[in-house]
């Protein structure tokens, strides 16, 4: 009916015609000749079926009205609703097809060339119906069961319906605002009555569309007064003027707007994976961005915030460098991890930025050079205090402007002689100085290099001192230049913001990181602090607050922290990783110089500090969310020994190997000294060496000496003080002070109970006893790095510990180390 089917089958010169002549003839018997053969025809094809319904309907009927109450009566009255639906359905589709015949026959050919398809319907026609556009941008409007079409002078637009939604909030007395992805009109009728119809009509029409099925019947009950859903999954081009302008969205609408998870492509090869909010990329997305000069891609894995790139994200460019850290608006912003693996000019900066420059304290490695600096960036340049340390071990602090050093500065080199003044970049000493060696010679002067002449001065060498003071070999390089508050501001900013924005479940990647499951070839460090890690405990942070809140009592604290710090999961554990990582790149490999010692330690103590405050942030936000009262803030000297005591011991197995290779590098030339003299003690028999030591003669274990036929007493090794000899040598099985004091407490328990057995009785040591014993269990244990493990024992022991028994047998252990050396 709607493309004329019929009165081109009757043409007399049609191919149909011609061919089934007889066959249509006799279908026509009972039509005179005044009626048109293709209505003829028509009625021919559909009465019979009409017919034959209405028959069943009256048959139906009839049956019901002899039946009973009863169940087949209730099923003959299904079956009439059924035919009588059928029946309405044939009329609604044949007038459907006359009204839509009827339009196309009054369209100009350059619409139905366009608009006519055999399968759409009209639904309804502004002119049947009155209703126009606020804007008067069209004469005509036409609800088709696909689209909605504007018709104004010779053009047209066509909105497809599944991607058409009637806003139910418009509040225009007799309007219906319509949406769609690029653009929102207003439909104005004269009277609430027709734009009830309307808005009836579109509702109905693109649920059906939304459902790929017309209803049954027609304009029926099944659908009735259900309104089409807003949320839906299409795919779209765009094309007028925009962001997205020449893209194709695929994925998931609300109210014409991208929602949801969704597709971006453009022409040029750009591409955008992810979520969307409100038309604009927001969570999580990938975005490929075609190079223009190569057939390579710029990868940014990101967080999005209302259309820019905000928080956490990893950026693969395609000039082989890697960007690893926080983005906001688009440009990198605060912590970041940026690296060159091109062989060209590796390189790789871990530090702050600003504006997509490096800006504030970070650390750079050429590792073309083999250097490393370590300081302050402005505007991507060196500038500021920074201190250099290269491959041979040559360490020097100077002033940087713009990339340029200015000023003099102080060089430490390899030999332990020290310079200070002012060098080129190649390290020759220019104009005034001082340089000081290591056997105590100082020269002092003016410094001139000129090419092929060596290295000249003119000032006074003076001799008279035996060797140089430790302060100036040992000198701790950076602690004034940079305070330890300072330094990776960046990463504890986004934590802090991460508690203040309330901790959101939503928000935790964006400030924390994410996770991207590795396969197992990779590094550990292939995605920056968030590897996802095989977790038996689900971190939820509504899990995390609220469990915060239970473990509050020190011994379950301990082990929920343990647990937490240990977790890639959880933020705290996060917090964790992204400081191992800056601590790894400033002081690992290139950076192990005994010159940053100081500087790295105080870190490892601030980390602790930082950590604890961080976990008293989240305990604050779980009691205020659960409406209780957090306790009176504690001062900062107990908050500092809580760190110091629960924290700190957590994480120092995550720092130590970097940590205690400063502390070697520090005491080589002590322990050094010390392996000589236990090398030499170790040659003495025990008794020779309790002698040698000035141990008491009643003190002497003989009774463990026991002797096989031909063994001379004189000659037996290692059997004095044995059990207190193998105590002390599990102080290397630990990285915890704590656990390293309780050994050597236990050393010394283990020498009182020897002597007491030798002695047959209570025997409280006095110092002057107990330092020679001690120092005869410490050359038999033969501990490497002694130094190295006093030292950082001292350092990062719990200051309650200070003056009490611990203190005290340190101190001993320490007197045994230097008399040792001696």
């Amino acid at each position: 009916v709607v493309v004329h089917g019929f009165e081109h089958a009757t043409k007399s010169k049609s191919e149909a015609w011609k061919h089934h002549k007889t066959v249509l003839k006799q279908f026509l018997t009972d039509f005179t000749s005044e009626t048109s053969t293709s209505l003829a025809l028509y009625v021919v094809l559909h009465k019979p079926i009409r017919d034959h319904v209405e028959q069943y309907v009256l048959l139906l009927t009839k049956l019901n009205e002899a039946l009973k109450e009863g169940p087949e009566k209730d099923l003959v009255t299904g079956a009439i609703k059924e035919y009588m639906k059928l029946e309405s359905f044939i009329s609604q589709v044949l007038d459907e097809a006359c009204f839509t015949k009827a339009l196309w026959k009054s369209l100009g050919y350059k619409f139905t060339d366009m608009l006519c398809v055999p399968e759409r319907r009209l639904l309804e026609d502004s002119r049947n119906l009155p209703i126009s556009t606020s804007t008067n941008r069209s004469d005509r409007i036409l609800l088709f069961d696909d689209v909605l079409v504007l018709i104004q002078g010779n053009s047209f637009q066509s909105f497809d319906l599944k991607l058409v939604w009637v806003d139910k909030n418009c509040r225009e007395k007799y309007g219906l605002r319509i949406i769609t992805p690029e653009e929102t009109f207003l439909l104005s009728a004269r009277d609430p009555q027709v734009k009830a119809v309307w808005r009836w009509k579109l509702n109905q029409a693109i649920r059906q569309a939304l459902n790929g099925k017309r209803d049954f019947p027609l304009w029926g009950k099944t659908g009735e007064g259900t309104e089409p859903l807003s949320c839906r999954c299409f795919s779209y081009d765009f094309k007028l003027e925009g962001k997205f302008k020449s893209a194709t969205y695929e994925g998931e609408w609300r109210w014409g707007k991208p929602h949801g998870k969704g597709t971006l492509k453009w022409r040029d090869g750009r591409n955008h994976v992810g979520d969307f909010k409100e038309g604009l990329e927001h969570g999580f997305g990938i975005c490929l961005v075609p190079r223009r000069s190569e057939d390579r891609y710029d990868c940014y894995k990101c967080h999005w915030y209302e259309g820019k790139m905000r928080g956490y994200g990893i950026c693969e460019y395609g000039n082989e460098m890697v960007y690893k850290g926080y983005f906001k608006d688009n440009m990198r912003q605060g912590f970041g991890i940026l690296e060159n693996f091109s062989a060209d000019h590796p390189f790789k900066y871990t530090g702050q930025w600003e504006n997509d420059k490096k800006n504030g304290y970070g650390v750079w490695d050429d590792k073309d050079r083999g250097e490393r600096y370590i300081g302050t960036w402005h505007d991507d340049h060196k500038h500021g205090q920074g201190i250099v340390v290269t491959q041979s071990g040559i360490c020097y602090q100077r002033t940087f402007h713009a990339g340029k050093m200015v000023g003099s500065g102080i060089l430490l080199l390899e030999d332990d002689s020290v310079y200070e003044g002012n060098f080129m970049e190649d390290l020759t000493f220019v104009g005034k100085g001082k340089l000081s060696f290591a056997n105590g010679f100082v020269l002092e002067g003016t410094f001139t290099n000129k090419s092929g002449q060596g290295l000249q001065t003119q000032g006074i060498l003076n001799t008279s001192n035996e060797q140089l003071d430790d302060r100036i070999t040992k000198a701790q390089l950076g602690l004034k230049q940079f305070p330890v508050e300072k330094r990776w501001k960046g990463i504890y900013d986004q934590f802090l913001e991460f508690i203040h924005s309330g901790c959101k479940e939503e928000m935790e990647e964006s400030f924390m990181g994410f996770h991207i499951q590795t396969s197992k070839e990779l590094r550990t460090q292939e995605y920056l602090f968030c590897q996802r890690g095989t977790e038996d405990v689900s971190w939820k942070i509504e899990d995390i607050l609220e469990e915060l809140v239970q473990q509050q009592e020190l011994k379950s604290l301990h082990c929920y922290l343990e647990k937490a710090l240990k977790s890639s999961l959880h933020p705290l554990g996060k917090l964790l990783k992204a400081l191992m990582i800056a601590f790894q790149a400033t002081y690992s490999g290139i950076g192990a110089n005994r010159h940053l010692l100081t500087l790295a330690q105080e870190e490892v103590k601030y980390y602790a500090k930082k950590i604890w405050e961080f976990y008293q942030g989240l305990l604050h936000l779980a009691l205020e969310q659960k409406g209780q009262l957090p306790t009176k803030s504690v001062d900062g000297e107990t908050s500092d020994q809580n760190a110091c005591s629960i924290v700190l011991p957590l994480i120092l197995p995550c720092f130590y190997p970097e940590l205690f290779m400063l502390y070697m590098l520090y005491h080589e030339r002590e322990d050094d000294l010390y392996c000589q003299g236990i090398v030499d003690l170790s040659l003495l028999p025990d008794i020779k060496l309790l002698e040698f030591l000035d141990v008491q003669k009643h003190l002497w274990p003989l009774k463990d000496l026991t002797l096989t036929t031909n063994q001379r007493r004189s000659l037996i090794k290692d059997k004095c003080f044995l059990s207190a000899t193998e105590c002390l040598q599990k102080l290397i099985t630990t990285v915890d002070p704590r656990e390293k004091l309780v050994i050597l407490q236990k050393t010394y328990e283990e020498i009182e109970s020897t002597v007491s057995r030798v002695v047959e009785k209570d025997y409280k040591l006095p110092m002057d006893d107990l330092l020679p014993l001690l120092m005869y269990v410490v050359s038999r244990a033969k501990i490497q790095h002694l130094g190295a493990e006093i030292h950082l024992i001292r350092d990062l022991m719990d200051p309650t510990n200070q003056g009490g028994l611990y203190d005290f047998l340190l101190t001993a252990l320490e007197s045994c180390y230097e008399h040792i050396q001696r």
